[in-house]
């Protein structure tokens, strides 16, 4: 015989879940779910290698600089050499300034003229079309660039044009003008010293070859390819514990 109490009791019996009465559902034993990560810890993703972090031999790095250092002295002593070159060509195509003595004074022959500064003209251009030469030797002997190939064309540019500009002083015209004035007589017009007045222009030639060298480097020179990525898959899950509460 059942009670009111028995009847309330009987539909909340039916609404618990089989598992809670103790009975084996479909996915006991069969199916498991991904447990989660363990509390207060980050899941668990693949890793993208660091690869521009690949650690390096001591020795290899200090071997890459001693090259470096090789090449830029090399480099360093080549275009210096050029500046025997800027010499000479600035004596051969610089104009002459005419000069002219009435044994009292010297005096130019032309005041309005610009042979002065047609002789600083000469020289940029001349260091400006050395520069640019220079720098597409170097990019051809060495595609890959570097710190020290373009601190050796600083350089040998900078010693190159003082090289030039001495060697031009001394192959040209005298620098005595007054014994040269005398030597030659009054009303005689002589050939004024070559002269390097304005003293940036020494610098025409390491800014042309830098400069040179930046764009064929950037349009033409190798790059470094990255090595190959290699995705790393994360460690498999730890196996479920699945306790199974049976009620009898």
């Amino acid at each position: 015989m059942t009670t009111a109490e028995d009847d309330e009791a009987r539909p909340a019996e039916r609404d618990r879940p089989r598992w809670a009465a103790g009975e084996r559902t479909w996915h006991d034993g069969q199916v498991t779910a991904p447990l989660p990560p363990p509390q207060g810890q980050p899941p668990q993703y693949p890793q993208f290698p660091d690869w521009d972090t690949v650690p390096e031999k001591p020795g290899d790095r200090r071997a890459a600089v001693l090259a470096d250092v090789r090449r830029g002295l090399l480099v360093t002593v080549l275009v210096t050499v050029l500046g025997v070159a800027l010499g000479l060509l600035w004596v051969w195509l610089s104009p002459r300034i005419p000069m002219v003595s009435d044994g009292k004074a010297i005096y130019l022959k032309d005041t309005e003229g610009e042979e002065a500064i047609g002789g600083d003209g000469t020289y940029v251009f001349i260091a400006l079309g050395l520069g640019i030469l220079a720098a597409v030797g170097v990019f051809l002997r060495w595609r890959r660039g570097g710190i020290g190939v373009v601190l050796g064309l600083a350089a040998g540019g900078m010693l190159a044009s003082v090289v030039g500009w001495r060697i031009g002083v001394w192959l040209g015209p005298t620098s005595d003008i007054i014994a040269h004035a005398k030597a030659v007589g009054p009303k005689v017009v002589f050939d004024g010293p070559l002269e390097l007045r304005a003293k940036s222009a020494l610098v025409a030639f390491s800014v042309a070859a830098m400069l040179t060298h930046l764009v064929l480097t950037s349009g033409f020179g190798e790059r470094d390819e990255p090595p190959p990525v290699e995705w790393q898959a994360p460690p498999p899950p730890p196996p479920p514990q699945v306790e199974q509460q049976q009620q009898q």
